[in-house]
């Protein structure tokens, strides 16, 4: 596309634009505003002169995420959308309702590539990268289909964000501007599956989110059956990295931890988990896995899983359960667009 995306532009970026154009700095303001409302087109903007708006309208597009499937849950507040991009490509983003107000679970590129055998998002590979601006379109989207105000923001959908870094450091300026979404960057957080290059040029960018680590096993030799990123940077590296976060940021940092039955759920397993991160400032979460069709993996039974929390708890560790949304519209990421990818073949 010649043309230049608008919505990615910082709101600075903008004031030098309207410069260039010849006018005044305040209209960079409107238009910013504008843009993180989550208009479609540059007609919207009623308050821009005509004028300005073909000159835009020439050079510049306004990214949009078009609803192609919403699935709203019969059990709780969740809705499910699948967005489609302009190229067609489509991605995941879930709605959920909490006593705190709406939170949104985006993604951050189109498939993944990092493989993780409990996952559906990477299992038919990465096609792309999203833009900050295509990442920001789809709280844009949700908020203007749902008549709401999204306070939380977490980016664990579709992709590794830390293999798409800059637009995602670029996605978490823009919604946090006190002219734009707002959303503060400690209601905001950011996952990764173990991708400590990025943990370390995160952290050196001292944003006040939420570093949210995949771990999902206690020892190497099961980490790396599940998620082939531990070959490259193991246990003992990815910790370190946490460590060293945690002292340059102070941020106490959130674990992931996808309970699978007869894998990495026994007490054994527990005590091992429990030795890496006993004297951390962290907390840990225990995900009950959900299966799917490609892999054999089991739910493990609750009374199983409320078992390992207590037994983490008493060994030191801040350990809950996460709360199960959506669980009759394949809420997790990845199903949705993988169901329409095979309807389409």
């Amino acid at each position: 596309m010649d043309k230049i995306d608008i919505k990615s532009m910082y709101l600075s970026e903008l004031e030098s634009l309207m410069k260039e154009l010849g006018e005044p700095k305040f209209r960079a303001g409107q238009i910013f505003a504008w843009l993180q409302s989550g208009v479609d087109n540059f007609d919207e903007m009623t308050n821009i002169p005509s004028k300005l708006r073909e000159k835009l309208q020439e050079g510049y597009y306004i990214v949009t995420a078009i609803v192609k499937k919403r699935l709203e849950s019969n059990i709780d507040d969740t809705v499910k959308y699948l967005y489609e991009l302009y190229d067609g490509e489509l991605v995941e983003t879930v709605l959920m309702k909490y006593k705190h107000g709406y939170s949104v679970c985006v993604s951050t590129q189109v498939g993944c590539r990092m493989g993780c055998s409990f996952c559906a998002s990477g299992l038919n590979g990465l096609k792309r990268s999203l833009t900050a601006s295509e990442i920001l379109a789809q709280i844009t989207s949700t908020q203007k289909d749902r008549n709401i105000r999204i306070s939380n923001v977490v980016l664990m959908g579709m992709g590794e964000p830390m293999d798409n870094l800059p637009n995602v450091i670029r996605f978490l300026k823009l919604v946090s501007d006190e002219k734009g979404l707002n959303i503060g960057l400690r209601h905001i957080s950011v996952s990764t599956s173990g991708v400590v290059s990025g943990i370390y040029r995160l952290m050196e960018e001292k944003l006040p989110i939420t570093l949210s680590i995949s771990l999902h096993a206690p020892n190497d030799a099961i980490r790396t059956s599940m998620m082939p990123v531990n070959k490259k940077w193991n246990i003992a590296e990815l910790i370190k990295a946490c460590k060293d976060y945690i002292d340059a940021t102070g941020r106490r940092i959130s674990f992931e931890y996808a309970v699978v039955s007869g894998i990495n759920d026994s007490d054994a397993n527990a005590k091992e988990l429990a030795g890496l991160l006993r004297g951390m400032l962290c907390h840990l979460n225990l995900i009950p896995v959900n299966p799917v069709k490609e892999n054999s993996y089991k739910k493990p039974d609750r009374l199983k899983v409320e078992r390992f929390c207590r037994l983490m708890n008493d060994l030191g560790i801040n350990t809950t359960i996460r709360r199960t949304l959506g669980s009759d519209i394949d809420a997790s990421c990845g199903q949705l667009r993988g169901k329409a990818i095979d309807e389409n073949q």
